[in-house]
């Protein structure tokens, strides 16, 4: 079942490190920590227009929320699992750092009736976490991991590429870590600088150089087909557009329709493979993924005839994805 989520941000608080990326308001839009209150207004707005609610989750993103203080974690749990058993909701999920995670509090989400826990693991290699400020270890995300599936407990990755230190072949050892600890899923964020941030500072001074949107968009492109290949859903790719976040970005490669790009990517040069050679294809598509044979703004139309290739597109609901026919 697919799910939906009532976002709520609980921006910062609990969170004992800076790290060098991460202005929270910015991504989020929210200034300010959500009150138990807000929890009840968040989910009546969207009763008022699900049309199917027992697939809507209440999730608390942001922040690393098994870090707040004890009393205002639990009254949010507590007002979520409330509303969740009320309106028969699909559950809760909470964001937090591998670091934040203790048995004892482990429990606690279970008590509570959290059913998902998404770790900011951002990389596997310690020089990398240790040059991005986030103060954990790679060990501290096997732990957290371990600690989850002993108690049955589902958990998501976060994954950053272009942090400090970084580089494609530590971007793909991390995947390859993190798909061997079978999460229920993972979301890819290309990193960006953002206004205020102690990256902005290593940007301006010539000691960080982020990603192009080309660099970026292949190697999601690449991240999606090998977790998903592995039957691990990357459910995010690229932050959530918005005007804080429009406005925040200073460089690195923001688009409002990057995970767009990255799918339309994928499917090109899936396409170009089973040409090998051949001129003309004719790719049946179905509805729901003729924007990703297309591209964004038909970049793939454009590839293709810029390569001098005659690929017909046919949308059609014989097929669920895509089926490329060669023409001989």
């Amino acid at each position: 079942m697919r799910h939906g989520s009532i976002a709520l941000f609980v921006p910062h608080l609990g969170c004992t490190h800076q790290c060098v990326f991460c202005d929270q308001k910015q991504i989020s839009g929210i200034s300010s920590p959500p009150s138990p209150q807000d929890v009840e207004a968040a989910v009546a707005a969207a009763l008022s227009h699900a049309d199917r609610p027992r697939e809507l989750e209440i999730a608390f993103f942001g922040g690393s929320f098994t870090a707040v203080e004890e009393p205002y974690r639990l009254s949010l749990l507590g007002t979520a699992a409330r509303l969740v058993a009320a309106h028969g909701l699909a559950g809760i999920r909470i964001s937090t750092r591998p670091d934040c995670l203790p048995e004892k509090t482990i429990y606690q989400l279970q008590a509570y009736g959290v059913t998902m826990v998404e770790l900011g693991v951002q990389s596997m290699d310690d020089g990398v976490l240790a040059q991005s400020g986030r103060g954990h270890t790679a060990a501290d995300t096997l732990q957290a991991a371990g600690r989850l599936r002993d108690a049955g407990l589902p958990f998501g990755a976060q994954l950053m590429l272009g942090l400090p230190g970084s580089s494609w072949e530590k971007e793909w050892a991390t995947a390859q870590a993190v798909a061997a600890l079978h999460p229920a899923c993972v979301r890819i964020y290309p990193l960006l600088v953002l206004k205020g941030t102690p990256l902005e500072a290593l940007w301006r001074q010539g000691r960080y150089r982020p990603l192009t949107l080309a660099e970026a968009v292949r190697r999601t492109a690449e991240l999606l087909n090998f977790f998903e290949t592995r039957g691990i859903p990357v459910i995010r790719a690229g932050l959530h557009d918005g005007p804080e976040l429009k406005n925040g970005v200073l460089a690195g490669p923001y688009h409002p329709a990057f995970r767009q790009k990255c799918e339309g990517l994928r499917v090109r040069m899936d396409i170009l493979k089973k040409l090998a050679g051949h001129t003309a294809c004719t790719v049946e598509v179905s509805p729901r993924r003729a924007s990703d044979v297309v591209g964004h703004q038909k970049e793939n139309v454009i590839h293709f005839q810029n390569l001098g290739l005659h690929v017909t597109i046919k949308v059609t609901d014989a097929v669920e994805g895509y089926r490329v026919i060669i023409k001989e």
